[in-house]
């Protein structure tokens, strides 16, 4: 079993500044503001055809149900991982130690002064009986961290 989210954000941007934007450093700490982190480790770097984004964050568990928190503990630390080729990249995330992954794609198209930034990710966790149930539950941690991303990435765009 396995549970796909896709999530769309638009933005009154071109796709330059929208790529851009998420090549900045200052634009993840700002989304790690916004989602609470309890402790971030933002990293980006520009590669021949793209950038690369690595943020190493670590957040409370708290609303997390209970059967979860027998999985994760009291803190939870997630790893995501994007490498852009253009308006393209590949995504991952990773929760350190747990069982599953969480990896698909992210897009950013438009014409003009608008676009869309596309994410689409497929979450597999292996563990019996309860899998399926923690899937959903991290599909609904994505998207609320994606909806936060959106959020702060249309008041940057703003300034």
């Amino acid at each position: 079993m396995s549970k796909r989210l896709v999530h769309e954000m638009a933005y009154d941007a071109p796709v330059e500044k929208v790529l851009a934007m998420l090549a900045d450093p200052a634009f993840r700490e700002e989304v790690c503001d916004y989602q609470r982190v309890l402790r971030r480790e933002v990293s980006t770097q520009t590669t021949a055809d793209g950038f690369e984004v690595t943020i190493d964050q670590v957040q409370a568990a708290q609303g997390i149900p209970s059967f979860a928190k027998k999985f994760v503990g009291e803190e939870i630390n997630i790893v995501q991982t994007e490498s852009w080729h253009g308006p393209s990249g590949d995504v991952t995330v990773t929760i350190p130690g747990k069982p599953g992954e969480m990896s698909g794609t992210a897009a950013v198209a438009g014409s003009g002064e608008t676009c869309v930034e596309t994410v689409d990710l497929t979450i597999k966790v292996n563990i019996p009986l309860a899998g399926g149930k923690i899937e959903g539950l991290i599909a609904d941690l994505l998207l609320k961290a994606l909806k936060a991303e959106h959020k702060v990435g249309q008041q940057y765009l703003a300034r």
